[in-house]
């Protein structure tokens, strides 16, 4: 099989490295890719978000599989341009990609279907979304409607920062996204992250996973796109797992089929657990990022089975075989991220890493510069590892950071502490 790959982060290389343990990848592309893919695929310059470039790109390399890595091809319809030219391809459709690119939309769909959620309101202007605030008090959760990136939520814990949250979105500090407001009850309890494949009938549930999405130790700080996860999750027992199914995830998907808007590709449930339940926090369409370096390690080879049976409607007679294992990724970042941070400073060390079936440096925001691999962006290096506990996983993980030579970057030391 000839395989393109849309993305070029850390979620698209763990892609990339599961896709290439399979023997029927023959040909993998990855556009744009990164200085890490490059080194196990073709990388190729493409503007992922526009449909009909990656359909002329995919019929001239005669690709048989297309998939869809990050959300804003699924937004912009790239999917659906695939699909009208005949070419097979792993995502939702635009329509059905709403239930992460509008936050209120999801709502929509929950109180349709009586899934267990966080109690709202949608605001277009800033005077009622104020009141409003006031009104609840803190705390209190502020998120831009649309796409922000990862970046257009605010837990605000003091009523002075929900107010200035609602003030900042409203005066454009995430484009567009930011249109509307949804102000949602703060809800206690733990969080995790539940992944299914859905075919538009069939859904296969296919792992957990937890993150940090705060950049300092002990989870402080501002929050970020994600600075580590583990998988699986302990506090997502078999039991939460079940219940979420049932009273979350299958009607959700049966509310989309009502709707028309069939849902197919990876849908990325983000659960609020306390006292034994789970209730929605919000819907990705796609592999969370890091989680995705997480799962993918586990995975390994079967996600090329499990992704292709998902895109043909075969999921159904599929599942997914587990081995008794822990992984864990630990975010790289930039010094000053998620705020300003230098570009293209030189990451040593890496050519020289001890890399296996069980600890791979999976790159998110890097390049080849005169032969040297230097950082693009904010969160850089994804070092993951897998063993037959967390702390085995942590022990390796944190050994591929101990070994690089790069003093502009930054990690967490305390990931996976929540089930350490």
């Amino acid at each position: 099989m000839n395989i393109l790959i849309l993305g070029g982060g850390g979620r698209e290389h763990a892609l990339a490295w599961a896709v290439k343990q399979n023997p029927k990848c023959d040909r993998l592309i990855v556009a744009p890719g990164n200085a890490g893919i490059a080194a196990i695929a073709e990388c190729a310059a493409l503007d992922v978000n526009d449909g009909g470039a990656v359909v002329e790109f995919a019929q001239e390399n005669s690709i048989d599989l297309v998939i869809v890595g990050p959300e804003a091809p699924l937004v912009a319809g790239v999917t659906d341009r695939l699909r009208e030219a005949g070419v097979r391809c792993f995502g939702p459709s635009q329509a059905a990609a709403e239930l992460e690119a509008s936050k209120s939309f999801t709502k929509a769909v929950c109180d349709a279907c009586n899934a267990p959620t966080a109690a709202y309101a949608r605001f277009e202007s800033a005077a009622p979304a104020l009141d409003y605030v006031r009104a609840q008090g803190a705390p209190i959760v502020i998120k831009a409607d649309g796409l922000a990136a990862g970046k257009g939520v605010i837990v605000a814990m003091e009523l002075q920062d929900a107010l200035d949250a609602v003030e900042d979105i409203f005066g454009g500090a995430f484009g567009s996204a930011g249109a509307a407001v949804v102000i949602e009850e703060f809800m206690t309890g733990e969080e995790a992250s539940f992944f299914i494949l859905c075919d538009g009938e069939t859904a296969l549930p296919i792992g957990t996973a937890q993150d940090h999405k705060r950049v300092g130790e002990g989870d402080t700080g501002p929050n970020t796109g994600g600075m580590g996860a583990y998988s699986p999750a302990p506090v997502l027992s078999a039991e939460i797992q079940a219940q979420a199914m049932a009273e979350i995830v299958l009607p959700t998907l049966k509310e989309m089929a009502r709707r028309g808007t069939p849902y197919v590709g990876v849908l990325y449930a983000g659960l609020m657990i306390e006292d034994g339940r789970a209730r929605l926090v919000e819907y990705n369409a796609r592999f969370g990022d890091p989680e995705c370096q997480a799962l993918m390690l586990r995975l390994g080879g079967q996600a090329l089975d499990l992704i292709e049976a998902c895109t043909d409607g075969r999921l159904a007679g599929m599942q997914v075989n587990w081995a008794d294992d822990h992984t864990m990724t630990v975010v790289m970042a930039s010094a000053g991220y998620p705020g300003s941070y230098a570009k293209g400073t030189e990451i040593r060390g890496l050519d020289a890493l001890e890399e296996d079936g069980n600890q791979v440096m999976f790159h998110a925001g890097t390049a080849l510069k005169d032969g040297h691999v230097v950082a693009t962006g904010g969160r850089v290096l994804n070092a993951t590892a897998r063993g037959a506990t967390l702390a085995e996983a942590r022990d390796r993980a944190y050994a591929l950071i101990d070994a690089l030579d790069w003093p502009e970057g930054f990690c967490r030391r305390d990931i996976g502490h929540r089930a350490l």
